[in-house]
């Protein structure tokens, strides 16, 4: 009725019907993604409305690529997808989790239990799994010639989800090998300095890792040295080209000798600073080194034969971007003004090359001991390199994670297992109606090791599920290190230690933080109000 006095247009659902479209909702999102999780799970066809076809089971591109109608869809959507920022995986994982909870909480409350038992119950129980987390977790220290393994096997684990296995596996030890490239102990460690470079050539498990930049154009004159070795790089932002006056200007000759005279004159401007590089080039390399010089601002075609005559590389038209990455991977610095230029602006490479694909050219610019690298992704097609891109941004993230918890968490479903054990245990000492969120919240983190199951073809996931627990309690009873979760690979229970199926911590906290914060906040919303769109002042309801 009041609803009705301030708004005679809005439409509302109130109680127990709200509750219930909110967990139809859920319920609907957490069905349609449940088919993705996992390396076995199935791929999803999004079409755009002009046609475009995208092959993906990436939980973060599905949910930021469709359009939901309901709501409460979009509101899960966007929260989930704000968490993959933080995290950079568990999308999937978070939205069953989910619709799980409200799932059971929605079959609580039909059985006569109040909304705020199961949402005091689901907050205890959140507080306890983190808790537990903290002890369940294992550490791993940066040490690339002995943990490096563990770094590899926690980005497989993340890109395992999202492509093929081989494609995976050399994936994995790319992106280990980014992170350890720019990553500089005692301070923090930025993905940015990774340059992601897409060529549309070979196969996907053609991409490679380079120590340095690649840029994508090449030198403008044909007789520059297309590789060189031991190479000073000279990264500058100087116009060797003539330049128009940036205010309007007349100039006014008596004849025609005046104005050959202020050509020449503008010649030798561009002419002397180019013979500056040559001078310089002569006086640092004595030992047959390489010279390149890569300028932000165009060189004109004379320029370009004086440097080219020494045997000088230089590149023009560089982009801000990897002018920047080039001084963090070779060294030096990078120079307004030719005056004054020494030795130490100079930065080093051991090994500069072009590339040629069709009208396209390429030049590599590989370092000794680089601060900013590239990932070039290869592939035959554009849906591949899109899939491959994706995925590696998943796989840097789990490894830069890793990096900065000091800590991966058994996975496999194995942590959801024990801690749905550990919360049975727990939920003896709790009192009240709150003991039933407690169970809920017990039987929600079940659906993580019950989908993976599932996705394999196996119909026997409750029987499955009672196997983890049961070699789960046995573990604990011997003592054991054994963290049992689903492997996916053989289709039976396994050690995931044993296994090294790993996720990250960060990725885990996330998601049973996340999700059970969104859960009850959508568990304490009992009306819905919906707003006609006004139609020249009048508001007709629209369905």
């Amino acid at each position: 009725m009041a609803l009705s006095l301030l708004n005679p247009n809005a439409a509302n659902v109130k109680g127990a019907s709200a509750r219930s479209v909110i967990s139809s909702a859920a319920r609907g999102l957490s069905e349609t993604m449940s088919t993705n999780l996992g390396p076995k799970g199935t791929l999803k066809m999004l079409v755009s409305g002009s046609g475009d076809i995208k092959l993906s089971k990436d939980g973060h591109v599905l949910l930021d690529e469709m359009q939901f109608q309901h709501p409460i869809a979009q509101l899960i959507a966007r929260a989930v997808t704000a968490q993959d920022d933080i995290a950079g995986d568990g999308t999937t994982g978070t939205v069953l989790f989910i619709g799980e909870l409200l799932r059971l909480a929605d079959f609580y409350i039909r059985e006569g239990v109040h909304v705020r038992s199961i949402v005091e119950g689901y907050l205890q129980a959140k507080e306890e799994v983190l808790s537990f987390l903290d002890t369940y977790r294992r550490p791993v220290t940066w040490l690339p010639t002995e943990n490096r393994e563990v770094y590899v096997r926690t980005a497989f684990c993340a890109l395992n989800t999202k492509v093929e296995l081989s494609l995976a596996q050399s994936l994995a030890e790319i992106a280990v090998d980014a992170v350890s490239c720019i990553h500089q102990p005692g301070q923090p460690t930025d993905l940015h300095m990774i340059e992601i470079m897409v060529m549309q050539h070979k196969l996907g498990s053609d991409s490679q890792f380079i120590p340095g930049i690649v840029l994508d154009h090449g030198a403008r004159h044909p007789d520059m040295p297309k590789r060189l070795e031991n190479c000073f790089i000279l990264t500058c932002n100087v116009s060797l080209e003539y330049e128009k006056c940036e205010v309007t200007a007349e100039w006014n000759y008596d004849n025609a000798e005046a104005k050959e005279k202020m050509t020449r004159a503008e010649r030798k401007v561009v002419d002397d600073t180019a013979r500056k590089l040559v001078n310089l080039k002569r006086e640092v390399c004595k030992n047959g080194e390489g010279f390149v010089v890569i300028n932000q601002k165009g060189i004109d075609p004379l320029a370009l034969d004086i440097l080219a005559k020494e045997g000088i590389l230089a590149l023009r038209r560089a982009k801000r971007r990897n002018m920047e990455r080039l001084v963090l991977a070779c060294g030096g610095v990078a120079v307004n003004s030719f005056d004054g230029l020494e030795v130490s602006d100079l930065g080093r490479a051991s090994l500069v090359y072009e590339h040629v694909l069709g009208e396209e050219k390429y030049t590599f610019v590989e370092a000794v001991k680089p601060k900013s690298c590239t990932i070039l992704i290869k592939g035959p097609n554009k849906h591949t390199l899109g899939q491959i891109k994706d995925s590696v941004r998943d796989g840097l993230r789990a490894v830069l994670n890793t990096l900065n918890d000091k800590h991966v968490v058994p996975g496999a479903g194995a942590f959801e297992v024990a801690a749905a054990v550990h919360l049975d245990t727990y939920r003896e000492k709790v009192e009240g109606h709150v003991k039933i969120g407690v169970r809920a919240f017990s039987e929600a983190l079940s659906i993580v090791p019950r989908t993976l199951c599932t996705s394999t073809g196996r119909d026997d996931a409750p029987y499955v599920l009672m196997e983890l627990q049961e070699a789960h309690k046995a573990a604990l009873r011997k003592g054991a290190a054994e963290c049992h979760g689903f492997d996916v690979a053989s289709g039976e229970v396994g050690d995931a230690l044993a296994l090294q199926i790993f996720d990250t911590y960060t990725c885990k906290r996330n998601l049973v933080n996340s999700a059970s914060e969104i859960a009850c906040q959508l568990l304490l919303c009992d009306e819905i109000m919906k707003s006609s769109a006004r139609k020249g002042g009048r508001g007709d309801i629209q369905q």
